[in-house]
C-alpha cells in the first residue's frame, strides 16, 4: 500500500530539477559580494524590508532634536537676560555657615549604645491577646 506522500513525491519529482534552478539563480545572485554592489546588497537586505520602521525612528530623532536645540535657546536666553535674586545671594553664605556649624569635627559625638540582641527559641515568645 503507498502512502500519500509517496504519491505526492513522485508526482512531483520532474518539478525538482527546475525548482534547484531557480534556487541557484535567486542564492546565487545575493551572495556575490563586491565592493560596487555591496551598498546596493545592504539597501536591499536591511533597509528596504524595513522602512516603515526606519522612517519612524527617523522622524523620532528630528523630533528630538528639535526640541534638544530649542530648550538649549531658552536656556541660553534666560540665563543671559535674568541676573539672580537678590535674596539667593544672600542665602548662600548664610548656608555655608550652617552647614560649618553642623558638620563641625570638633564636638564630641556621642553614641547610643545599642541593646544587646539575644533571640529566643519560638516556644517562648509571648503572644499577647486583647481582651475587649
Amino acid at each position: 500500500m503507498r502512502r500519500p506522500r509517496d504519491i505526492l513525491f513522485q508526482r512531483h519529482q520532474a518539478a525538482k530539477p527546475k525548482l534547484d534552478a531557480i534556487r541557484h539563480e535567486v542564492v546565487g545572485s545575493t551572495r556575490q559580494l563586491s565592493p560596487f554592489n555591496l551598498p546596493t546588497l545592504l539597501w536591499r537586505e536591511l533597509v528596504w524590508p524595513c522602512r516603515q520602521v526606519w522612517a519612524g525612528l527617523a522622524v523620532v530623532w528630528v523630533v528630538i532634536l528639535a526640541v534638544n536645540f530649542s530648550a538649549h535657546d531658552r536656556g541660553l536666553v534666560a540665563e543671559k537676560s535674568a541676573p539672580p535674586f537678590p535674596e539667593m545671594t544672600m542665602t548662600f553664605p548664610q548656608q555655608e555657615k550652617l552647614l560649618a556649624e553642623l558638620m563641625d569635627p570638633n564636638e564630641p559625638r556621642v553614641a547610643v549604645p545599642l541593646k544587646p540582641f539575644s533571640p529566643r527559641p519560638s516556644s517562648e515568645q509571648r503572644f499577647e491577646t486583647l481582651k475587649a
